[in-house]
């Protein structure tokens, strides 16, 4: 579903209990909120879009499975490229891995 010009996420309702990986780069995706029937999805690329808002990425906390994100190239990444990373960590703590990168979190050993 990359590159397609896709504003909204939509109509994913039907694969929420099989869908595992989902790719939705450079698309025109602002809002995230159409992603939250997906309980299996473990890894979402959705870099290169138009989220802006912190309000929208936290909405990936109702993804139980989620583990691995892609997000750069997003108006919120990139409007704070010296603490995105440390705060995408605190508020997204089940994510294990950003950008291909894995998280060291305090609590692991």
């Amino acid at each position: 579903m990359a590159r397609n010009n896709i504003k909204i996420i939509s109509g994913l309702e039907p694969l929420g209990e099989t869908l595992e990986e989902l790719w939705i780069s450079y698309n025109l995706i602002e809002k995230l909120k159409g992603l939250s029937a997906l309980k299996k999805l473990r890894v979402l690329y959705i870099s290169n879009n138009k989220v802006k808002d912190w309000v929208e990425l936290l909405r990936l906390n109702d993804l139980p499975s989620l583990a691995d994100l892609v997000f750069v190239g997003n108006p919120l990444e990139e409007n704070n490229p010296d603490t995105f990373r440390d705060e995408a960590m605190r508020k997204l703590p089940k994510i294990k891995k950003l950008d291909g990168i894995p998280f060291v979190r305090d609590d692991e050993d």
